[in-house]
């Protein structure tokens, strides 16, 4: 632990992976929250409180904690993860030939601080078959994403156009994430500049 940079409060391979690509080093540490949305709760205004209570959630031991959360918009309906196949397959079907948000909160806070920022992508998807569906479901990408897709995976094929950060739908902004780290003395040693 005390190798340690900061405690990323999140279960997400995706998000671990993406930080530690920059060399960066955490313990992960996912946070056990309720993440029910509340009533007449907005998409912007849920993802935040999600990603604030996930980092307040967990113990930092003096380390900064890094909470995240993602959400896929269609008309402001937050489609979340999929219950089971017929919801994965009725999502996939409402998001094709269409464009939708991604919504991405990042909180990082210790016990002086918190800051948050919130990302959003517009990510239009192409018409896609039943059968291409179907196909995508049996992959088993689907199962615990938002929006019933993964980005980085098979479903990239689907994407006709993106606006904002890729790596926010994948599930952490990188640009933002390191800027909110920087702020509490956190930088990837990637970025150091050896003379």
């Amino acid at each position: 632990m005390t190798d340690c940079q900061f405690i990323l409060a999140s279960q997400s391979p995706r998000r671990a992976d993406l930080l530690g690509r920059y060399g960066l080093r955490f313990a992960v540490r996912p946070a056990d929250i309720d993440e029910s949305r509340r009533p007449a709760e907005s998409p912007d205004d849920f993802v935040l409180r999600l990603a604030r209570e996930k980092a307040a959630a967990v113990e930092g031991a003096g380390l900064p904690v890094l909470g995240a959360d993602t959400v896929v918009v269609l008309e402001q309906d937050v489609l979340g993860k999929p219950r089971d196949r017929d919801d994965a397959l009725d999502m996939l079907s409402r998001l094709s030939g269409r464009a939708h948000e991604v919504l991405t909160a990042v909180c990082v806070r210790n016990a002086q601080r918190s800051e948050t920022l919130l990302s959003r992508t517009e990510v239009q998807f192409a018409t896609l078959s039943s059968a291409q569906i179907q196909a995508y479901w049996n992959s088993g990408e689907s199962a615990g994403k938002a929006g019933a897709y993964a980005i980085q995976g098979l479903a990239e094929a689907f994407v006709t156009e993106i606006r904002g950060s890729y790596s926010g739908v994948v599930g952490l902004p990188l640009q933002g994430s390191l800027g909110l780290l920087k702020l509490f003395g956190v930088e990837p040693p990637v970025w150091s500049v050896h003379e």
